[in-house]
């Protein structure tokens, strides 16, 4: 019997049909955004990426991108169609289980339609072939992201958007994968990404990097870095006594300043477990580029970014973010607070462990003339920014480690290191959001009140009324 015979059916007999003739019930499309409460576009419904593989081919004289983008994900439910985020590029070809699918483009949306429906539960791979001169993104805020040209190669920075630039995807800190990233460069330039170098291959001019990121990884926190760079490589001795590689790469005009203060490294990250937990990665390092290649330093995973040589301070921030934020992420750009004020807590720490002042006098300091270096200190709290613009803000960091410090004093410090090392612990490698988190403090503490520390500091509008 045809579906399309003018029969009268039941639901239970038309859904008979169906299931003969199509395998199913009809999907729906997986729907452009996961609805972030300032980035709504961002991310995309319907499925969960599991594994990127991208192989591209870069030419800096002509700043052309080129390759493919091997997508391995699990649809969440039915599908008709579903969207990936891709920002300009020429799009040549979308396939699906190796065949040719239908796609069109609706801004930085690419929403493919492949030959058949994909059911709930369903492992597939889609590859997009694309090329192009990737853009330099914007931010609601002013900073730029995305692609940035730099005088002899590039630097790919994502946060929070910046990366559906340079290759397709799921854009959003909610859905994690592991990476393969090869990159086809000419001789002579080093490319430096997430992970561990898993081959370097030489043919006919060019060079291919390939490599390796076997933990989660959310996309706003991917990188390249194309240039000249000295690279260096030592272990560290980490949890266990396993010899933890590092991997650092220093644009040459800053290898003097960056040299000093990455010696530095060893003893940061030994510091970080005794307080955070163990390192929740396979290698770690940094990339310094030159002054001017990007306006900010970024926790990219494995190995921050920073434009010039940092001081330690910001070395311990960035390093910090590798347990929060890049292992433990947020489940929406509402909860960066999350990252930033547990970063910013770090260097109070590591200033009151090496012989400065107490986190709780760095602390006092900030609420009594905060303002003087933090103009818009209480201009809204750390877990409400007020627009996409100012998720980056003063409040999220400063007033974010104020809240980690009003923790401490609530339970004390034995108290306190449990909830900080249980808390990257219970959600290493996962997402997490504020709820979850003020939930976890008050299990582990549940004699304690922290009515104050959420209302007021956490939440509340303006300045408390007592530190």
């Amino acid at each position: 019997m045809s579906r399309f015979a003018p029969v009268a059916l039941t639901v239970t007999s038309a859904l008979l049909v169906l299931t003969a003739c199509g395998g199913g019930v009809q999907g729906t499309p997986g729907g452009s955004g996961v609805r972030d409460p300032y980035f709504p576009k961002a991310g995309n419904g319907g499925y969960d990426v599991t594994h990127y593989a991208l192989d591209l081919v870069y030419d800096p004289d002509d700043e052309h991108l080129g390759g493919t983008a091997e997508i391995t994900a699990r649809a969440d439910k039915d599908l008709s169609a579903f969207d990936l985020d891709l920002k300009g590029m020429d799009v040549e070809g979308v396939t699906v289980e190796g065949e040719r699918a239908r796609w069109s483009r609706n801004g930085p949306e690419l929403v493919v339609r492949p030959h058949g429906d994909l059911d709930q539960g369903e492992t597939f791979r889609v590859t997009v072939r694309y090329s192009g001169t990737p853009q330099t993104i914007t931010d609601p805020d002013g900073s730029e992201e995305g692609w940035l040209p730099t005088a002899d190669g590039a630097l790919a920075l994502g946060e929070p958007t910046g990366s559906m630039a340079w290759f397709p995807g799921n854009h959003h800190p909610s859905d994690k994968a592991s990476y393969d990233i090869s990159v086809t460069v000419p001789d002579g330039f080093e490319v430096v990404s997430n992970g561990e170098l898993a081959d370097r291959t030489s043919d006919d001019g060019r060079t291919t990097f390939h490599w390796r990121t076997a933990e989660p990884m959310a996309s706003h926190v991917a990188a390249l870095a194309i240039g000249d760079y000295d690279i260096r490589r030592s272990t560290v001795t980490a949890t266990g006594n396993s010899e933890l590689p590092v991997y650092t790469a220093v644009t040459p005009p800053q290898d003097d300043a960056a040299r000093k203060v990455l010696a530095e490294l060893p003893e940061i990250i030994e510091w970080a477990e005794t307080n955070f937990g163990p390192y929740p990665f396979a290698s770690t390092g940094a990339i310094v580029a030159d002054e001017g290649d990007a306006g900010y330093a970024l926790e990219t995973q494995n190995r921050p970014v920073f434009p010039g040589a940092p001081g330690t301070d910001l070395l311990v921030h960035e390093l910090a973010h590798q347990w929060f934020g890049n292992s433990v992420t947020p489940k929406s750009w509402r909860d960066m607070w999350l990252n930033e004020g547990f970063a910013t807590y770090a260097e109070w720490l590591w200033e009151e462990d090496d012989g400065g002042d107490s986190a709780q006098e760095t602390f006092d300091a900030l609420y009594d003339h905060g303002e003087d270096d933090h103009e818009d200190l209480w201009s809204f709290p750390p877990a409400k920014p007020t627009s996409a613009a100012h998720i980056s803000d003063d409040p999220v960091y400063q007033r974010g480690a104020m809240v980690i410090h009003k923790i401490r004093q609530t339970v004390g410090d034995d108290t306190f290191y449990d909830i900080v090392q249980g808390w990257t612990a219970a959600h290493r490698h996962g997402n997490a959001d504020t709820d979850d988190f003020t939930a976890y403090v008050e299990k582990k503490a549940p004699d304690k009140d922290f009515t104050s520390v959420w209302e007021d500091w956490l939440y509340g509008d303006g300045k408390p009324d007592h530190p």
